[in-house]
């Protein structure tokens, strides 16, 4: 599994390959989450002056959209399937030949009787299996992740191995309202101590900024007596 991601001369070496019409492979990194390790197909690079994900990878059916570093140039030969060698046909064997036997006597043939024929045949007849009928595949599983890292909460959304939504900000007030939907005590409870420690946090910052504040008020004033 490739772990770099593209460089810039790699980024520049798709772009001239796909002007000539070609659509290279590509094999995910780990950045790139469940789908890492698989290989797709670069289909076009939009502006990346606009977004960082702008490699558009064909997987599967879906083309998404990934940053440089969720994808390296895949090695020789990824992706493609082994072939299968070719069972090989036996050559039906030669028939045998009549013996060539002179003043031989011939020997009457015994003719079986009409029932036992069709006694063989009936018996020689495979059994019909009953066929089973093929159950309809489901919907991919959805997995929806509420997360809290570094002083901010986020939501991502993943269908299968396709990404729905990557992980976005939330404010703490949404987060505090889909924990409430989980009845679980001690999930509540890490919550309420993450917000109390938060809240603590930023009165703590408000106390700090309202006093340098009143300091700058101060200042101010003493200049403006002594205008």
């Amino acid at each position: 599994m490739a772990g770099q991601g593209l460089s810039t001369e790699e980024v520049a070496g798709i772009r001239e390959a796909l002007a000539a019409g070609r659509k290279p492979k590509v094999v995910f990194t780990a950045s790139a989450g469940q789908v890492a390790g698989q290989v797709g197909q670069v289909v076009s690079l939009t502006d990346p002056a606009v977004s960082d994900e702008f490699v558009v990878v064909r997987f599967g059916r879906d083309e998404l959209p990934f940053s440089p570093a969720d994808v390296a140039v895949a090695p020789r030969g990824a992706g493609r399937r082994a072939v299968e060698p070719k069972p090989a046909v036996e050559e039906p064997a030669a028939p045998a030949e009549p013996e060539f036997v002179l003043d031989a006597p011939a020997v009457p043939v015994p003719r079986r009787a009409e029932p036992e024929v069709v006694a063989q045949v009936e018996a020689a007849k495979p059994a019909r299996r009953a066929v089973k009928a093929a159950k309809p595949k489901g919907p991919a599983g959805l997995t929806v992740t509420l997360a809290y890292a570094e002083g901010e909460w986020t939501v991502a959304a993943q269908q299968g191995a396709k990404v729905l939504a990557k992980p976005y900000v939330v404010k703490p007030a949404e987060a505090l309202r889909m924990v409430a939907l989980v009845d679980v005590p001690g999930v509540h409870e890490a919550v309420e101590q993450i917000l109390t420690a938060e809240r603590a946090e930023a009165e703590r910052q408000a106390e700090k900024l309202r006093a340098e504040l009143a300091e700058v008020e101060a200042r101010l004033a003493e200049l403006r007596e002594a205008g």
